[in-house]
């Protein structure tokens, strides 16, 4: 072996060695979630909200969403609805009207995007001659549990700021695509978000279904403008020592994409976010965690380099095959031989047990247990979307995901009841 090769041998250990040791810290982690949410009994009505619908060419699905929140179990003088009708071509400005929303129209060639949108109506909010106690963010194409703003607002009343509900799907069995990105969601629901809330460790927030308090607003300003505008808020907040909560009892629905292409697409421009807020906030959540021994922001640290942790297990994972075929060039079974294959196997295993664990604690529809085979070949579809977004991260085009599925809630209630 060349002598220059030894630097890059060491090396790739030391990451290997990292990667793999993340993925047995979140193993670890995953075993508390088997403790059930607790039941609460809420604070009664107090916090008024101001619930804002980002909404770019969005006429099909937005009319179900407005009806639905109009529907939650909380008092109508207590939250409005405002809706972003961000450079639309279409009718959603009217449709969003007719339906009862309050309609802010926003028109610009530059600073396109979900995040400078929010940045746009969060100064239009200040001009409303109401006040708000927290802002609730949804996606056009949502669905949400009649309890939201309920859990929202006992979570405020208890001191927390900023907290994420549940991410389901409103159309989990419309394709093997959207099984599949329904079935990452309900496991990272419950084995990522729920046992990091049983151990005080803040959530990764998933950009809808977000509510946060206008004062601490009110002190950060919102600059997440990325196109990970939600883990780049995040990842500030924490840095800042504020622990997002997670809300396991209030629910959001979103619509999955039906196609590979879409979903791809879809995740790109997450992980193309994603890269641009590790790059930004990964080393300061590193160097502040360590000197305040913080374990939160620690945390919050290995979630950003996720996706790069993935990378170097499937490399690793890829050579093992060429070793067990006996065609591994002789250097590169020499970076990667310190995981040995029996490694590898386990930790792909107990993701698949975690996942069925998941749907059984969460009382999921017993079909999704038939999609678990379909989830390792969707899993494979990520390495060409994170190895794309790696090398295009600093490609902040926002490129919009057309929704059709206009459902409404009480017709995902009576799907629902049919699967259980």
């Amino acid at each position: 072996m060349p002598g220059w090769l030894t630097l890059v041998d060491v090396l790739c250990i030391v990451v290997q060695i990292a990667a793999i040791a993340i993925g047995i810290y979140q193993i670890a982690i995953s075993l508390f979630s088997l403790k059930a949410p607790r039941q609460n009994v809420y604070h009664s009505p107090q916090k008024r909200f101001a619930i804002v619908i980002p909404a770019h060419n969005e006429a099909p699905v937005i009319t179900p969403l407005i009806a639905n929140l109009k529907e939650l179990d909380y008092p109508n003088e207590l939250y409005d609805i405002f809706v972003i009708a961000d450079n639309c071509d279409d009718d959603t400005a009217t449709v969003a009207q007719r339906a009862g929303a309050t309609v802010h129209e926003r028109s610009t060639t530059t600073n396109r995007g979900k995040g400078f949108a929010i940045a746009w109506i969060l100064e239009q909010l200040k001009l409303q001659p109401k006040t708000f106690d927290a802002i609730v963010f949804f996606d056009a194409d949502n669905l949400v549990s009649h309890n939201f703003l309920t859990v929202m607002n006992d979570k405020l009343l208890r001191g927390k700021q900023v907290v994420q509900g549940y991410l389901d799907s409103k159309n989990p069995f419309d394709s093997w695509v959207s099984v599949s990105m329904a079935l990452s969601y309900w496991y990272t629901n419950r084995m990522w978000q729920l046992a990091r809330k049983n151990l005080g460790l803040p959530c990764a927030l998933g950009g809808t279904g977000l509510c946060i308090d206008q004062t601490l607003l009110q002190e950060l300003g919102w600059d997440a403008t990325t196109l990970a505008e939600d883990t780049e808020f995040g990842a500030k907040c924490v840095t800042m020592g504020i622990i997002p909560e997670w809300a396991h009892e209030a629910r959001v629905y979103d619509e999955k994409p039906l196609t590979l292409l879409a979903s791809m697409r879809q995740r790109l421009r997450w992980m193309r976010g994603h890269f641009r807020c590790s790059e930004r906030y990964t080393i300061p959540l590193i160097v502040r965690g360590v000197r305040e021994m913080n374990w939160a922001k620690l945390d919050a640290a290995l979630y950003l380099f996720q996706p790069t942790s993935f990378l170097i297990i499937f490399a690793a994972a890829i050579t093992l095959l060429f070793q067990a075929s006996g065609t591994s060039p002789t250097w590169l079974s020499t970076v990667f031989s310190i995981i040995p294959p029996w490694v590898m196997l386990s930790l792909n295993f107990l993701v698949i047990l975690q996942m069925i664990v998941a749907l059984l604690l969460d009382g999921v529809s017993w079909v999704s247990f038939l999609a678990i085979p379909l989830f390792p070949i969707f899993t494979l579809t990520w390495i060409p979307v994170i190895v794309t977004a790696l090398f295009t991260r600093k490609n902040s085009t926002w490129n919009h995901t057309v929704h059709t599925r206009a459902i409404h809630h009480h017709e995902l209630q009576s799907a629902e009841a049919k699967r259980v």
